[in-house]
């Protein structure tokens, strides 16, 4: 079996430029040429790209998943364990965006106002840094973007600002 570079990229669901990037550096092995010179991949390119693709879609960077494919018996092992504490301090980070956003819907109800520089104020007495609140405004509108609205709205924060805030989070 032998595929091009671009239906070796459509097998995995990818575009031609990822599979080319991941030649470049290195995580796919340069494919031989054709009389063309075309780049010819073959079923164990396909193969190592698919494992590239599950290990990606396991959240791993790049580095990680070299390490994990070129790694001997073990070592991946390593890799794949810290990965697993990563998510779990993510996962915890969110769940204290979860809290905030309790003790803010609580504070709504006590005060008359809740606007954008109280809100801010709130998150980040937890820690949250700028680079957190704006992955939390890119889930929540990814997520519910209705509902992201209705918050910008409930934060008395005007229309133009709410369109550009939600433009930038609907944004990868």
């Amino acid at each position: 079996m032998t595929l091009t570079v671009t239906r070796l990229a459509r097998e995995c669901k990818l575009s031609r430029s990822t599979v080319l990037y991941y030649e470049s550096i290195g995580l796919l092995r340069r494919p031989r040429r054709s009389d063309g010179n075309y780049r010819v991949y073959t079923a164990q390119d396909l193969d190592r790209l698919r494992q590239i693709c599950v290990y990606r879609d396991a959240g791993l960077a790049l580095a990680d998943i070299r390490a994990v494919l070129d790694a001997r018996d073990g070592d991946a092992a390593a890799v794949l364990r810290r990965r697993m504490v990563e998510l779990n301090v993510e996962i915890e980070r969110m769940r204290e965006h979860q809290r905030s956003i309790a003790r803010l819907l609580k504070l709504g109800k006590e005060i008359e106002m809740v606007t954008k520089q109280k809100w801010t104020a709130i998150m980040s007495a937890p820690g949250f840094s700028v680079h957190d609140l704006k992955r939390w405004h890119k889930e929540f509108e990814k997520s519910a973007p209705a509902e992201h609205q209705e918050f910008l709205e409930f934060l008395h924060i005007p229309q133009d600002e709410i369109q550009t805030i939600r433009a930038w989070s609907a944004k990868g």
